[in-house]
């Protein structure tokens, strides 16, 4: 295979990064587009010139009759996920699907089985797994200087609320959850990814004001080797905001808004100065789909958000703590 042959399932706003990073890409092309919305699709080119002419559908199972392809590209609503994966994947096709992967443990561990069946890639879209801020934290834990990770604390705010208010996002059928299943999904994932940590236990409280979905979320999660987490989902905030902070031992990691400090074992704070290398997760699925590299964001990393994801919405419902299914 000289050059990936990519089809588009769901052409919304999250589509458009995705499209301008392939279309600059020498080996891959998007050959076809699907999205339920015809003015979308008609629009669609005039943002991406280099599409004008490519085939365009509403059904997507119709597009993948009639257009050769390699892989698909899933972005749409949340719960679509699981049937659009499951299927692909049965076609033999090669899958990046937006996060989160899907909806219930359930599903995660269906689409983990047909994974290793098919041998196929399935990349999930968590771009923190490539911003090198992100990167050098992982790696800092991993060589151990860091020492054993003991507590982490993380809030994320957005006006989510008002923001998603009247949408898809809000409505549980396709969402299949609030904040905390939607860019909350963003945050959780990338603590488990940089910590390495396996949850085991949460307590939830959550509030959902007057919509059917989850908007203000706090969580806290005991680790099997017995390091803590506070995190805090603020789905009403009036503007962005997000702190992460890893104590370890021997140091701390603090993001702020995005920026990156560390702090040594004498306490000393410092800017990181030698950062690793980064790229995209449509890049990085290219390279594994043509086997130049190993997906940075394999299926796996989707069961474990949806695991502690499911397991808070369980312990807010009920009142009590919950433990991580594994």
């Amino acid at each position: 295979m000289n050059k990936v042959r990519i089809a588009f399932i769901g052409c919304g706003g999250v589509s458009n990064g995705h499209a301008s990073r392939i279309n600059s890409m020498p080996d891959a092309e998007i050959v076809a587009l699907c999205d339920t919305n015809t003015k979308t699709l008609k629009e669609y080119p005039k943002r991406h010139p280099g599409l004008a002419g490519v085939p365009t559908f509403t059904d997507w199972r119709k597009m993948l009759d009639k257009v050769k392809v390699d892989a698909v590209e899933i972005h749409t609503p949340h719960t679509l996920h699981y049937e659009q994966i499951i299927e692909s994947l049965g076609r033999g096709l090669h899958v990046l699907t937006e996060k989160p992967m899907v909806c219930t443990v359930k599903h995660a561990e269906d689409v983990v089985k047909k994974v290793n069946e098919t041998g196929l890639k399935l990349q999930v879209s968590y771009q923190r797994h490539f911003e090198r801020g992100f990167r050098f934290a992982k790696e800092l834990i991993a060589s151990g200087k860091f020492g054993k990770v003991q507590f982490i604390t993380a809030l994320q705010g957005q006006a989510w609320l008002q923001g998603t208010r009247g949408s898809w996002r809000q409505d549980p059928k396709l969402s299949g959850g609030g904040q905390l299943n939607d860019s909350g999904s963003h945050l959780v994932d990338i603590i488990l990814w940089v910590s390495g940590l396996v949850p085991s236990e949460v307590s939830a409280f959550i509030d959902n004001f007057d919509v059917p979905v989850d908007i203000n979320s706090a969580l806290s999660v005991r680790f099997e080797d017995g390091a803590q987490a506070n995190i805090s989902i603020v789905g009403n905030s009036l503007k962005w905001w997000e702190d992460l902070t890893f104590w370890g031992e021997k140091g701390m990691l603090i993001f702020r808004n995005g920026q990156l400090t560390y702090c040594d074992a004498d306490g000393e704070l410092h800017l990181p100065q030698r950062m690793p290398g980064s790229t995209d997760p449509d890049r990085n699925f290219v390279d594994a789909v043509l086997g130049k590299a190993e997906l940075e964001v394999p299926v796996e990393c989707g069961l474990r958000v949806i695991q502690l994801t499911e397991a808070a919405w369980e312990s807010a419902a009920k009142g009590k703590p919950v433990k991580v299914k594994r």
